[in-house]
């Protein structure tokens, strides 16, 4: 967004912002009240809109967790076609539950997940169904005063941290840079691969956290893709030649940074965040990589895009279509993801009711 459109979205930004800022205030001098659990209750999320990362953090905290204890999540389920509360099965479809969800469940099948717009509402009915529950991990849910979670992780985008974005619609904002006060744990996500290349102190000086707020920063490592409907298919991307990159994903940079690095040529087929993929775009997707000249060349996608395509699974077998999924997991610099890790361990051991 250019400067001159910011300036003439400035005063819709200031509307915007009175109307967040009551809420807050509402709640922050308890004329509208926040619920408590007498279970932990870990948030992950952010001030901006989408493209932060929620999702491979909150996989890190099952990855950490889930031999030790039974973790539930709880999220919207974005763009699902359901309305209210649902637990998620691995036999759902991204339209009944949402694509992170799905993600999920189809990743850790034994997990309960489930999707509800009211997550005060959602926490009872996981405890109702499941009292064997010992944490229920938040998706996206940092704007949800009305629960008051044990931990609050606050995410921020590296290449746009909260403290030089601007309000909605001027900005990518959803609530006032001052809220981030409520987060326990602030995470700069999205780093470049090499740390040397981080201003450290740089970012916490912006940020300008509490004593009682934790920095890490992390990045992501891609794995080697693996065959949509098969996962012990994969393939090394160093030895193609070219891929087509299908992606409905909040932001690209940091993705396409890797693949520049890995693949010569890269053709993007971009949606918007969630697109819903219809199998005319499937078509065109075929179309696309049948008219690619290379040899050594297949279509690439992400796990979160994987739920959306699968609508389409039998065009896309039919096809033999090569759809390959990149796998994620996040990383910490510095050595720090055991650090972390100990954070987040030591603040259910000394959880109290």
């Amino acid at each position: 967004m250019n400067t001159i459109s910011k300036i003439l979205l400035f005063p819709f930004s200031l509307v915007y912002g009175l109307t967040v800022g009551l809420r807050n205030l509402l709640y922050d001098l308890e004329l509208l009240k926040s619920v408590k659990y007498n279970l932990p209750v870990v948030s992950v999320g952010n001030l901006s809109v989408g493209g932060a990362g929620k999702t491979p953090h909150v996989e890190f905290l099952i990855e950490l967790l889930q031999d030790y204890i039974n973790l539930a999540t709880l999220s919207r389920g974005y763009k699902r076609k359901t309305k209210g509360f649902r637990f998620i099965s691995t036999n759902d479809s991204v339209l009944s539950s949402g694509d992170e969800p799905l993600q999920y469940k189809k990743k850790y099948p034994g997990m309960v997940v489930a999707v509800s717009e009211s997550r005060a509402l959602g926490i009872p009915e996981i405890i109702k169904n499941y009292p064997a529950t010992n944490v229920i991990l938040l998706d996206d849910a940092f704007q949800h005063r009305s629960i008051e979670p044990g931990l609050n992780i606050l995410l921020t985008d590296y290449r746009k941290l909260f403290v030089d974005d601007l309000l909605l619609p001027a900005g990518r904002l959803r609530e006032w840079k001052s809220a981030y006060q409520r987060a326990d744990i602030i995470i700069v996500t999205k780093c470049p691969f090499d740390s040397t290349k981080i201003d450290k102190q740089g970012i916490i000086e912006k940020i300008k956290p509490n004593e009682n707020q934790k920095v890490f920063f992390s990045y992501y490592e891609y794995g080697d893709p693996y065959y949509m409907y098969n996962s012990n298919y994969k393939i090394d991307l160093e030895q193609l030649d070219s891929i087509v990159l299908v992606s409905a994903i909040a932001k690209l940079d940091y993705l396409m940074e890797y693949l520049d690095e890995k693949v010569d040529t890269v053709s993007n087929f971009k949606f918007e965040d969630h697109h819903i993929y219809t199998e005319h775009e499937a078509s065109l997707i075929h179309q696309a990589h049948e008219m690619n000249p290379d040899e050594k060349k297949i279509v690439l996608s992400t796990e979160k895009d994987a739920t959306r395509l699968d609508l389409h699974r039998k065009y896309l077998l039919d096809k033999k279509l090569p759809i390959y999924i990149l796998p994620v997991k996040v990383a910490f610099h510095y050595g720090e993801g055991r650090i972390f890790g100990d954070y987040i361990k030591d603040f259910l051991l000394q959880f109290k009711v």
